[in-house]
């Protein structure tokens, strides 16, 4: 079967490399606090790694893979609703069809509420938020 003229052709993916980074942006609405005080449950977190290890499952292997563990999550400063994160995942590690991989999420802008309902700035220093590594496999080629 070949693709509709005018269709783009997809690119294959390299060789699996350590070093391969991915990173996503993300705004937390108000909508995501979970406790007082506009915290945000840890999970959110965990899910958004999920979406940089999928990115970064697509660019090194050309498939979504599957995420099998964590061996490590460090929750180590809040979340907040009206935050900023920069989440990153980075390949460390190739097996045959496993990749470990390290991810960082950093608090880069915070609401300033003291300012104004929707005042909010961006920090001097990022905070990091939350720390872990995991692995997922892919298919086999």
């Amino acid at each position: 079967m070949t693709a509709p003229a005018g269709s783009p052709r997809p690119v294959q993916p390299p060789v699996p490399q350590p070093g391969l980074t991915v990173t996503h942006r993300r705004y937390i609405p108000y909508s995501h606090a979970h406790y007082g005080g506009n915290l945000v449950d840890g999970a959110y977190v965990l899910g958004l790694f999920g979406d940089v290890a999928t990115e970064a499952s697509i660019r090194a292997d050309g498939d979504e893979g599957l995420f099998a563990s964590y061996s490590d999550v460090q929750f180590r400063a809040p979340v907040l609703a009206g935050d900023v994160l920069e989440v990153t995942a980075t390949i460390t590690r190739v097996g045959r069809r496993s990749r470990d991989l390290t991810f960082e999420a950093l608090v880069v802008c915070r609401a300033d509420p003291a300012r104004g309902a929707s005042a909010a700035r961006v920090l001097e220093q990022p905070v990091v938020a939350v720390t872990a590594t995991g692995t997922v496999v892919a298919p086999p080629r």
